[in-house]
């Protein structure tokens, strides 16, 4: 006997379901990005040059605007130099007026010859080296320096601080760099001396003219010198006639 065919059952396979929430969620995502409410700003470069923290630097943002310096003065001529003025100073005698003079050029030769054999003396070291300009007995040259001994280098190398007489030569070589003075002119007792602080009153110095001093003395030299009242260490003066005239200290 036949029977009844033989049914089938069978369950359609479902098609995957599309991922909706997915699709979606990229929609919204897309949808606020173009939003101009929540998408950044975008910027020029220009604009972004000029944001904080770039390298560049905004056209509005002010610059330092520090006014250019000065150029610097230019030094006053240096204390000896040619170029400096005369300063007036009291004669070493007489009522004529000397000035402290630094020109080279306006000593007589005689002179100008003996004054470069007394700096090359004083800066060679060896102080035996002013026994010719010294000379000896009354044609010599008149030491006037403490205890005057018979001997001049003796007598200029007893006061030194060393044996040698160094610190001797170093004075006269600091007292032949400044000016000079030209006293007595026309009599016997005619010289250039160094240095002018001898023929000018020590309170009449000018700033520069201390420092020129200050080279030569102490401080406490040249407070004693204000109080004993005129300039009392080293001086040398030469005749005309280039003989060394005298070196002389004290009063």
């Amino acid at each position: 006997m036949r029977g009844e065919p033989e049914r089938f059952t069978f369950r359609r396979k479902r098609k995957a379901a599309t991922p909706i929430l997915p699709g979606l969620r990229q929609a919204v995502i897309l949808l606020l990005l173009a939003s101009p409410l929540l998408s950044p700003p975008a910027f020029a470069l220009s604009a972004l040059q000029g944001m904080p923290g770039s390298n560049g630097q905004s056209e509005e943002e002010p610059k330092d605007e520090a006014p250019s310096a000065p150029g610097l003065p230019l030094p006053d001529p240096l204390v000896g130099s040619s170029s400096a003025p005369a300063t007036p100073v009291l004669p070493l005698n007489g009522g004529k007026p000397a000035d402290a003079i630094y020109d080279e050029s306006k000593l007589p030769e005689p002179v100008r010859r003996t004054r470069q054999l007394l700096v090359e003396a004083a800066a060679s070291g060896d102080i035996e080296r002013l026994r010719p300009l010294l000379g000896n007995g009354t044609s010599g040259a008149e030491i006037s320096v403490g205890e005057t001994a018979g001997d001049p280098v003796n007598t200029l190398k007893e006061l030194a601080g060393d044996d040698a007489g160094i610190e001797i030569l170093s004075a006269f070589l600091n007292i032949l760099a400044t000016g000079y003075v030209h006293v007595d002119v026309g009599t016997a007792n005619e010289a250039y001396v160094w240095p002018y602080f001898a023929a000018k009153p020590l309170t009449a110095l000018t700033p520069p003219e201390k420092v020129e001093l200050l080279r030569i003395v102490t401080a406490g030299d040249y407070q004693d010198m204000l109080d004993f009242g005129t300039y009392s260490f080293f001086r040398i003066g030469i005749a005309p006639d280039g003989k060394l005239k005298f070196i002389r200290s004290g009063e």
